[in-house]
């Protein structure tokens, strides 16, 4: 029984992690396209899941959104999290690149283990510490990064990444409380994500412009206009690789330890510059084609670890 429990976490993590890498295409395809600010983009991205969950709630299921009585507190800090998540990975990408602000924030696998030790008193093992090595080695090679101009980064650029990583790692920690507080995964999404929102319509309104990707006025938080296209995929970024992506990843914190799911989900850049190569035609090198199976590899430790350790 435990161990159909282990498999359902590895599988939603797994099929969680391939509806991510989805995320990337169509942020990519918005800010190209449409040039839409990276952190307004984020701002709608999290209202629409908030608005879309409520609505299903409000129709089917409104026992669900009142069933949070003492947590308020805890959800607020949740929503807090994902949204300064979401703005320093934005603020990383626009500091560093892609290829580089990719590796740090994958340094979450790390972090993963360290917080759930220290928070969480998940065990602290040598197979985690493999399957970690191997993940962020995996990373680096699937971003690409021998070019060593990539790396020419400013202080405030590495810090803004590593703290991406950490962010990451605590969002997990906080899901795994979540479950612990046996709050429902759906209702939980709601409201995080709406209290992310308004902290992100604050980041975007009370910068000035100062942070890259944010509004440099009120009238940019309607970039799209009247750019219907843009909107509806906007919401199908919201509804789609958010709501389902983000929905699985809790859902597997439900049945795996919280370092344990970090690792897994580390294969969400595979995934992404698969895709790419298909949607955009971007090559694979040897190099990012050898990170892949490393990090395909480490999630294989870990399920074969763990097989090992039920039986």
């Amino acid at each position: 029984m435990v161990d159909n429990q282990k498999k359902k976490g590895f599988l939603f993590a797994f099929i969680g992690a391939v509806v991510l890498s989805l995320t990337a295409i169509f942020i990519r395809y918005l800010t190209q396209v449409y040039k839409l600010p990276a952190l307004v983009l984020a701002y709608w991205r999290e209202m629409m899941v908030a608005i879309g969950l409520g609505t299903y709630f409000l129709i089917s299921k409104k026992k669900q959104l009142f069933g949070i009585r003492g947590q308020a507190g805890f959800l607020v800090l949740y929503g807090f999290i994902l949204a300064l998540f979401n703005a320093l990975w934005t603020l990383s990408v626009s500091l560093n690149g892609a290829a580089v602000a990719t590796v740090l924030v994958y340094s979450s696998a790390g972090f993963g283990v360290i917080l759930g030790w220290f928070i969480l008193n998940e065990p602290f093992t040598l197979k985690k510490i493999i399957a970690t090595l191997m993940s962020l080695a995996g990373c680096v090679l699937v971003a690409n990064v021998f070019d060593i101009g990539l790396w020419q980064v400013n202080p405030v650029g590495l810090v803004t990444g590593t703290a991406s990583g950490i962010f990451y790692a605590l969002y997990g920690i906080m899901g795994k409380s979540a479950t612990k507080r046996e709050l429902n995964t759906w209702t939980t999404l709601m409201y995080i994500f709406g209290f992310a929102s308004c902290f992100m319509l604050l980041f975007n309104l009370f910068s000035f412009g100062f942070i890259p990707g944010t509004a440099r006025n009120p009238w940019d938080m309607f970039w799209l206009g009247k750019e219907w296209e843009g909107w509806v995929i906007l919401l199908a970024l919201a509804l789609g690789p958010t709501l389902l992506g983000y929905g699985l990843y809790n859902a597997a914190l439900e049945h795996l330890e919280s370092s344990i799911t970090n690792l897994v989900v580390t294969i969400e850049p595979v995934f992404t510059a698969a895709i790419a190569y298909f949607l955009f035609a971007e090559t694979l090198t040897c190099l990012q084609i050898s990170g892949s199976v490393l990090i395909m590899s480490a999630v294989l430790v870990l399920r074969l670890g763990k097989r090992r350790s039920d039986a």
